[in-house]
């Protein structure tokens, strides 16, 4: 790799056609980050599961859409950041299932074994 001490002349593109579409933000972008947001406000509470599978679901399906577009959709950052709040939801989904059954099998173990008869019982 080599380093010039002058800035390179960028390739300029020919002018657009004048009935290409004007790039705009995918809607399923804005819904990606919407569920991946809310999964990860409720991955605590095991509700966020749904999002966050929905919203990988939809992430899927938009970056399809975005590169079949030919660069017409944008919203890759927000695909990004939705696609990262759903894992963190998932995340918090499996520590609160792991959570919940570490506490399970400890009260478990110290609850009495077999049957507590009275003492007067042989």
């Amino acid at each position: 790799m080599t380093t010039t001490p002058w800035p390179v002349p960028v390739a300029q593109e020919g002018p657009r056609h004048p009935l290409d579409p004007e790039p705009v933000r995918a809607t399923k972008a804005k819904a990606v980050f919407a569920l991946g947001l809310f999964a990860a406000l409720t991955g605590l509470f095991v509700g966020g599961v749904v999002p966050a599978t929905v919203a990988l679901h939809l992430a899927r399906q938009a970056r399809r859409e975005a590169y079949a577009s030919g660069g017409f959709l944008t919203g890759a950052a927000w695909l990004r950041r939705g696609e990262r709040l759903a894992w963190t939801g998932l995340v918090l989904v499996a520590v609160a299932v792991v959570a919940v059954v570490v506490v399970a099998v400890v009260r478990l173990t110290e609850a009495p074994f077999g049957h507590d008869y009275p003492s007067n019982v042989d």
